[in-house]
């Protein structure tokens, strides 16, 4: 089995943002109740002012503000599938995972039309929070473990943050270019190890 990252990995760029952005352009409401909230959480987190929770909780607002949500998130893969990187498309397999920190609610329905299957947070668009442990780093090699997956043969992800994953994979592949190049993954020296900390430890958010 081999098992990918999404966003950065297989596709580019991040597909919440780009999601957003899609409905914000169809639903111009939201450019006035949820984007000058969610940029200016954002930019604050970067800055180190807004802790990681708030700033995703602010940001994936806008999925409870959808009330078409389902036909919209057909239509934005109609348009956007053609992001999947070309180099995946050519060596996929059925029994392929993607494991995504990004919300299930959009990461499933372009799993199905490639037709692997895939874990991503759990995302209640009701409640408006995320109700399961994200997806991310460490949380990844502890899904796989608890549901007792077969071997893994490849791991590809773009951060090293992943690094936790790859250790537990026969081959681990690092992801760069926009998603388009592929590389073996860095040996673990001091100064490697030392970023895979600070990636880990700075928490998720949404690539920008």
């Amino acid at each position: 089995m081999n098992v990918y990252d999404f966003d950065g990995t297989i596709y580019y760029p991040d597909c919440a943002i780009s999601f957003a952005l899609w409905c914000m352009n169809r639903h111009p409401s939201l450019w006035f109740t949820f984007f000058p909230k969610a940029l200016k959480s954002m930019i604050g987190h970067k800055l180190g002012k807004v802790p990681r929770y708030v700033m995703e909780r602010t940001f994936f607002s806008f999925l409870c503000k959808v009330d078409d949500f389902d036909e919209q998130i057909e239509k934005f893969w109609d348009k956007h599938e053609k992001h999947v990187s070309a180099w995946y498309l050519a060596q996929k397999k059925p029994d392929d995972l993607i494991i995504s920190a990004s919300p299930k609610c959009i990461i499933e329905p372009i799993a199905k039309r490639l037709g692997v299957n895939c874990m991503a947070s759990d995302y209640d668009r009701e409640v408006g929070a995320f109700v399961d442990n994200l997806m991310y780093a460490r949380e990844k090699a502890a899904y796989i473990f608890d549901q007792g997956f077969p071997e893994i043969e490849n791991f590809y992800s773009d951060s090293l943050a992943d690094t936790p994953m790859a250790l537990c994979a026969e081959k681990a592949h690092l992801i760069t270019d926009k998603a388009q190049k592929v590389n073996d993954w860095p040996k673990l020296d001091v100064e490697t190890l030392k970023k895979v900390h600070e990636k880990i430890d700075s928490g998720w958010s949404v690539h920008l």
